[in-house]
C-alpha cells in the first residue's frame, strides 16, 4: 500500500469488516459505552497503521483481527489505569458473539465450555475465538504474531485442559 493511505478506501475495507471489530470489542468490553470506546481505539490504530498494510502479505481481514486483538489484550495488561474496571474477562453475555450456537435451554456441556472461556487470559482467549472462527492456523499465527507451532502448541493444551474439565464435569453429573 501506498505511504498516503487512502481514507475512503480505508472505510470502504473498515465497513466491509465491522464484524471483526465489533466482535473483539464484545468480547474484551464489559459495557456498551465502553465497547464504543474499544472499537474506536480499534478504528483509530487501524488508520494509524493502514498506510502499511500490504495486500500482498496478508488479507485485510486477518490484518485487522491483529489489529483489533492487540489493542484489546494491550489495553487489558495495561489494567492500572481508567480501563481496569472497563474491560472484563469473558462473561456469558459475550459468549454470543463466538461462532457457537446456542440453544434455548442451554446445554450443561456448553455451560461449562462457556466457564472454561472465561477462565483463559487475554491471549488464549483470542486464540478460542479464531479457533471457533474456523481460522487456519497460520491465519492466527500471522494475526497474533506467534509461530505457527506456538499455535499449535497453544490450542493443544487448551484442548487438553478442556478434555480434563469437559471429563470432570461428566464424572461429576454421573
Amino acid at each position: 500500500m501506498s505511504s498516503t493511505p487512502d481514507p475512503e478506501q480505508f472505510q470502504a475495507l473498515l465497513r466491509e469488516h465491522e464484524a471483526i471489530v465489533l466482535k473483539v470489542a464484545a468480547l474484551y468490553a464489559r459495557h456498551a459505552e465502553d465497547r464504543r470506546d474499544l472499537v474506536q481505539e480499534i478504528g483509530l490504530q487501524a488508520w494509524r497503521s493502514f498506510g502499511r498494510f500490504d495486500p500482498q502479505r496478508a488479507k485485510f481481514s486477518t490484518w485487522l483481527y491483529r489489529i483489533a486483538l492487540n489493542v484489546s489484550i494491550s489495553l487489558l495488561r495495561k489494567s492500572s489505569g481508567a480501563w481496569e474496571s472497563r474491560l472484563e474477562s469473558l462473561g456469558e453475555h459475550h459468549l454470543d458473539y463466538l461462532a457457537i450456537d446456542s440453544p434455548s435451554e442451554p446445554d450443561e456441556r456448553l455451560v461449562a465450555l462457556h466457564s472454561f472461556i472465561r477462565q483463559l487470559d487475554a491471549l488464549n482467549r483470542a486464540l478460542i475465538l479464531l479457533y471457533l472462527e474456523d481460522k487456519s492456523y497460520a491465519d492466527m499465527a500471522q494475526i497474533l504474531g506467534l509461530s505457527e507451532t506456538n499455535v499449535a502448541t497453544k490450542i493443544g493444551r487448551i484442548k487438553r485442559l478442556l478434555r480434563e474439565q469437559m471429563t470432570n464435569v461428566t464424572i461429576e453429573e454421573a
